[in-house]
C-alpha cells in the first residue's frame, strides 16, 4: 500500500523541516509582535500609504479574520489582513502588511510569476484533490495509466509550489525596499522585518520539499509496479 512502503522514509526529513518552519514562523511572528515600530502606526495605515503612494487606489485593505491568514486577492483587489497586524503596530505587523501589498504590486506590473501561478492555480487545484485517489486506486487495480495520470496531476502541484517561491521571495524584497525607502521602518528596525519575512519564506521552502518528495515517491511507487 502507497502509506507503508519504504519510501516513505523520504519523507522523514522533509516533514521535519515542515515543522521547524512552523515552529520558526510562530515564534519570530510572535517575538517581533511584541516590538512596536516608531512610526507607530497600525500594519492597515502602512498598507493604505504605500498603496496610495504607488497611485493603487482601486485596492482596498480590510480587516480578515483568523490569526496569520494575510493575503491578497486579485480578483477583489483587496489587501486582507489578521486582525492583529490590521491594528497592531508591531515590527511583526507593519513587515506582514508591506509583504501582501508587495502582491498587489505585482499584479499591477504583472509580475510573471504571479501569473503564472494564477494560471497553474486551477490545475493545482485539482492535481491537491484527485492525484492521491487516482493513483492509489491505480496501484490497488494495477491500472498504470491511472498511476501515471495521478502523477501528471501531482506534478502540477509541485510546479505550483515551485513558482510560489519567487512569487513569495520577491514580494518581501519589495516590501523590505519599501519599509526601508518609505521611513516607516528605521534602520536598526529593518533586519528585525528580514527575519519575520525569512521566517514566512521558510514555509514556502518546506512546503515545496514536501511536495517534491511526495512527486518522487509515486513515481518509485509507479516504477516499482512496473
Amino acid at each position: 500500500m502507497l502509506f507503508y512502503d519504504p519510501t516513505i522514509l523520504l519523507l522523514i526529513p522533509v516533514l521535519l523541516l515542515s515543522m521547524y518552519a512552523q515552529y520558526k514562523v510562530r515564534s519570530t511572528y510572535e517575538r517581533f509582535m511584541q516590538v512596536p515600530s516608531a512610526w507607530g502606526r497600525p500594519g492597515a495605515a502602512v498598507a493604505a500609504d504605500i498603496l496610495r503612494h504607488n497611485q493603487m487606489h482601486d485596492v482596498d485593505v480590510e480587516e480578515g479574520e483568523g490569526v496569520l491568514s494575510d493575503h491578497y486577492d486579485p480578483r477583489t483587489r483587496k489587501v486582507v489582513l489578521s486582525p492583529e497586524n490590521y491594528r497592531g503596530t508591531s515590527i511583526a505587523a507593519l513587515s506582514v502588511a508591506a509583504h501582501e501589498v508587495g502582491h498587489a504590486i505585482q499584479h499591477r506590473v504583472g509580475y510573471a510569476p504571479l501569473q503564472w501561478r494564477h494560471a497553474i492555480l486551477p490545475v493545482a487545484n485539482i492535481g491537491s484533490n484527485l492525484a492521491f485517489p487516482l493513483f492509489i486506486i491505480g496501484l490497488i487495480m494495477s491500472i498504470g495509466p491511472l498511476m501515471k495520470l495521478g502523477i501528471y496531476l501531482f506534478a502540477g502541484v509541485v510546479l505550483f509550489q515551485l513558482i510560489t517561491l519567487p512569487v513569495e521571495f520577491n514580494a518581501s524584497a519589495r516590501a523590505i525596499r519599501i519599509l526601508e525607502n518609505g521611513g516607516y521602518l528605521t534602520r536598526e528596525e529593518i533586519p528585525m522585518a528580514r527575519q519575520v519575512l525569512n521566517a514566512a519564506a521558510l514555509t514556502y521552502v518546506a512546503a515545496t520539499a514536501v511536495a517534491l518528495v511526495h512527486l518522487l515517491r509515486l513515481i518509485l511507487l509507479s516504477r516499482a509496479r512496473d
